[in-house]
């Protein structure tokens, strides 16, 4: 998703009203119940918030210059690896073993075998469609954050296909953006 992703790829900004902010930071708290002792320090009400729309439908959630959060139409608010990496429980995590991490940084979605396999792990009450960290087997920071396909439980019984869409990884076109000027 973010492969070839440059500042060029944003077509508008806008400040967005009050009553759109506090919508923003409510999805996001309910989302990420972690954050709520944080949220104020990262999404302060008096400084403006600005959403960035990119191409694809894809919507990033900027303060002081600083992508923080993205969602794609009308979808869940996900943290960029960057806010991932200071705030690492926030998110359920999912493990890839040894094997699948070349491929993982390279954009590749995750598939199931490599949830399951030895060096794999799953957060088994996840459920389809919500976001989650991808760690890497051996690894303290997360090396993608991803969407799942399908909930835990049918990625040990199916094990087959892909388990998790890669939305954002280590070296991507928004992790090397650390601002948005």
């Amino acid at each position: 998703m973010f492969k070839k992703f440059t500042s060029e790829d944003v077509s508008g900004q806008n400040q967005v009203k009050a009553s759109v902010q506090r919508k923003i930071r409510q999805s996001i708290a309910d989302e990420y119940p972690g954050l709520e002792l944080v949220l104020d320090d990262l999404l302060p009400k008096k400084s403006p918030l600005i959403v960035a729309k990119c191409q694809n439908h894809l919507n990033l959630v900027v303060v002081n210059n600083v992508p923080l959060f993205f969602n794609i139409r009308y979808g869940p608010y996900m943290p960029t690896l960057r806010l991932l990496h200071q705030y690492p429980t926030i998110m359920k995590k999912f493990q890839v073993d040894r094997g699948a991490i070349k491929f993982v940084l390279a954009g590749a979605n995750i598939m199931c075998p490599g949830l399951t396999s030895k060096g794999g792990l799953l957060d088994e009450d996840v459920d389809a469609e919500r976001p989650v960290a991808i760690m890497a087997e051996g690894k303290q920071h997360a090396l993608a954050i991803g969407f799942t396909k399908m909930s835990a439980k049918d990625i040990k019984a199916i094990n087959k296909g892909i388990g998790v869409d890669n939305m954002h990884y280590l070296n991507d076109g928004l992790w090397k953006m650390e601002r948005l000027d």
